[in-house]
């Protein structure tokens, strides 16, 4: 009896671990066509607009959409929905381009640390004399200050070089 139940209990196992990595590859495998980015494209105009409105725009069935959509949700493409807020909606923030460069190969260390700093709002690698690009946002000029410090003393930021947001046009 005792070996019947490991038995039964070690292929519920196997069967759990078989589903999760069906789950991961299906995620890893996953490469939006022409009608997701479409989709996608929709939802960055509109992020509320109903499935009936995507698909009658797209000229596609909404089941088709709603499929699709709980697809892209599914593998992660959409990460979820969000409120759009204009750059100058907050007129008193500071915001800011930060050039970075890196010393040597200690480019993730920087960039995790980098990420937790609240004021850096956006962060991106690139190429040319610069090794990183963060957007900075900060609440007034002495947050600002001290972020600009904060990133400058992170271990492995060799140089660096920001440019405030006067306005948007």
């Amino acid at each position: 009896m005792q070996r019947h139940w490991a038995s039964r209990q070690f292929l519920r196992n196997m069967f759990s671990m078989t589903d999760q990595i069906d789950k991961a590859l299906k995620k890893a495998k996953f490469i939006p066509d022409d009608l997701d980015r479409r989709i996608i494209a929709h939802l960055r105009i509109d992020g509320r607009a109903p499935v009936s409105t995507i698909a009658a725009a797209l000229d596609v069935a909404r089941g088709t959409v709603q499929t699709r959509l709980e697809r892209l949700l599914a593998t992660g493409t959409v990460m979820g929905f969000t409120a759009r807020i204009r750059d100058d909606y907050d007129d008193r923030t500071v915001r800011a381009v930060m050039l970075i460069e890196v010393r040597g190969k200690s480019t993730t260390q920087v960039i995790r640390r980098l990420r937790g700093i609240p004021e850096v709002h956006m962060l991106h690698t690139t190429n040319g004399s610069w090794d990183l690009v963060a957007e900075i946002r900060a609440g007034s000029l002495t947050d600002f200050d001290r972020t600009l410090r904060e990133v400058r003393m992170i271990d492995g930021v060799d140089n660096s070089e920001t440019s405030l947001l006067l306005s948007s046009v």
